[in-house]
């Protein structure tokens, strides 16, 4: 247990609005969503349609939420989506979906519709943070009532589109930052105590323990493998606290959890976890995990619909 008190807040108290004015009063951007990402998606219109989906509005800071899609839109196509970026820090969710887009995205015109939301929290992003300006996590947020509007908007595009959605895939990472910052942050929030956990050398994935899909889960690990390194079983047989279930991967309850990946009821879902800190892996490499990890999903999804 960790006894080294979080700057913010009374321990053993959840915070109230002047703790969560003091945790953001902290933040400040550190790099730039129009450079990163609105600027790519910019290049990418001649060639796809950027269907806005929502507008944040956080103290006079506005953030356009955009979704990428194929220029034709076939309504009796299954749908494959792909979000990144639902954690802001999480960097190569966020440019892996983008490169994606740019590079393979059209190889699947005409056999999916695909939808890309590269970036769902572009507050978060500037600020390599986990929540969103009022220190909620967008990826517990998928569930009613919403607390994060970065949630809703998503959920809000999506809607139309259930029933159709085949496959989807939702890119995050596990960093060190993981242990140092957010979950002591996370506990402080909700006044408990931090338990200290190890953090996965490697690539992994969680399935849905509802809907587990073993034979999908395996074809993207088998794809990743050949990019960077999968995430070892601790010595309990565990990566972050869950029972690894199969090389590579773990489950949840995602829409129990309100967690991003459970949002379309797809036969096909899952999350992945890139390990950026890991001196085995290039922030290249992370991008390219992820890439390869959609495109495994959506060949994997075409092949057995």
């Amino acid at each position: 247990m960790s006894t080294a008190p979080y700057p913010i807040g009374t321990p053993g108290r959840p915070w109230g609005e002047a703790e969560i004015a003091a945790w953001r009063a902290t933040q400040s951007p550190r790099r730039s969503y129009r450079d990163d990402v609105l600027a790519v998606v910019d290049r990418l219109r001649d060639r796809f349609d950027v269907q806005p989906y929502g507008r944040l509005d956080y103290d006079g800071e506005t953030y356009p939420l955009l979704a990428i899609r194929h220029r034709r839109q076939d309504g009796s196509l299954p749908v494959a989506l792909v979000t990144g970026g639902v954690h802001g820090y999480e960097t190569s969710g966020v440019h892996g979906a983008l490169q994606f887009v740019e590079r393979h995205m059209d190889d699947y015109a005409g056999r999916l519709d695909v939808v890309v939301a590269p970036c769902v929290s572009p507050w978060a992003y500037e600020r390599i943070h986990r929540w969103n300006f009022g220190a909620v996590d967008p990826n517990r947020s998928f569930k009613d009532p919403c607390a994060a509007e970065e949630s809703a908007a998503l959920t809000r595009l999506v809607a139309p589109l259930r029933g159709r959605v085949l496959v989807h895939i939702d890119l995050h990472e596990t960093t060190d930052s993981d242990e140092t910052e957010f979950r002591p942050a996370l506990a402080a929030r909700d006044g408990k105590d931090h338990e200290p956990d190890a953090i996965p050398d490697g690539f992994y994935l969680v399935d849905d323990s509802a809907n587990p899909q073993p034979g999908f889960q395996r074809a993207i690990i088998d794809a990743v493998a050949k990019v960077t390194h999968i995430a070892p079983a601790d010595a309990q047989g565990r990566i972050i606290g869950s029972p690894v279930v199969a090389p590579g991967v773990i489950e949840y309850p995602l829409a129990d959890l309100g967690l991003c990946a459970g949002i379309t009821g797809a036969k096909y879902t899952t999350t992945t976890e890139v390990y950026p800190d890991s001196p085995r892996a290039t922030p290249a490499q992370c991008n390219d995990a992820q890439v390869a990890a959609v495109r495994a999903a959506l060949d994997y999804a075409l092949a057995h619909p």
